[in-house]
């Protein structure tokens, strides 16, 4: 049987080659990648699993043509958009998505507008979940997109709880919620503010609309949708 390359000593994944060597290596470098590793370089897979490069490129390309692994222009590995379908399916009967697409829901039928939760992927955050408004004209994002974290008021809330420093940010900490018309894209306009549960931040609770349907007594509400989210993620047993 193959074995892997014993040329690194902090090999941290094991390789069971029970099955299909070439899959089980690509599932290996998959499991790599943690919320307190998002990024892998190249250099860093290899030290991680002991696997020569020249295997280790091919593993990613079919890793990436799969998109479950997506290359960033300074060569890192984040994991893809085709992950959130995959964890889709594992949540269909977890608590998480029925507290929070509820939230999602009732917070849409009120405002009639288009609420969503995004999550950090790397350098840009993701769309997890999402509940399109009934009316016509509403933005395109769908689940499983990656927009910019510079971007929108999302992306800011996100960047402001995880502490990033500036005035802004400090203002977004203080309010605990963030409107925003007009920063993405000029013709869409955001309101969001952060969820947390038992492990610190989740995310980013936003509501999206035109902006020419841009209320700021929506504030209020989605503050306290994400407030109330954070609150029933935060007391699930473990």
């Amino acid at each position: 049987m193959p074995k892997p390359s014993l040329k690194a000593h902090s090999v941290i994944v094991p390789f069971s080659y029970s099955g299909v060597a070439a899959v089980d290596k690509a599932l290996g470098i998959l499991r790599l990648f943690s919320p307190q590793q998002p990024a892998l370089s190249l250099a860093k897979i290899a030290e991680l699993t002991g696997l020569y490069k020249s295997t280790i490129l091919r593993l990613l390309e079919s890793l990436e043509y799969a998109q479950l692994l997506f290359k960033k222009p300074d060569g890192q590995y984040i994991l893809g958009p085709s992950i959130v379908r995959l964890y889709q399916s594992y949540q269909a009967s977890n608590t998480f998505e029925f507290i929070a697409l509820a939230a999602l829901r009732e917070l849409t039928e009120i405002t009639q507008e288009s609420s969503a939760i995004h999550i950090r992927q790397g350098e840009h955050r993701l769309c997890l979940l999402r509940v399109n408004s009934s009316q016509a004209l509403q933005d395109q994002i769908k689940v499983g997109d990656l927009l910019p974290m510079h971007q929108g008021a999302g992306g800011k809330v996100i960047q402001a709880f995880e502490g990033r420093k500036g005035k802004l940010f400090d203002q977004i900490r203080k309010a605990g919620v963030l409107a925003l018309p007009s920063d993405r894209i000029q013709e869409i306009s955001g309101i969001s503010a952060p969820v947390f549960n038992d492990s610190g931040l989740l995310g980013a609770l936003t509501l999206t609309m035109p902006t020419y349907r841009y209320h700021l007594k929506h504030t209020q509400i989605v503050k306290e949708t994400a407030e109330k989210v954070s609150k029933l993620l935060s007391s699930q047993p473990t």
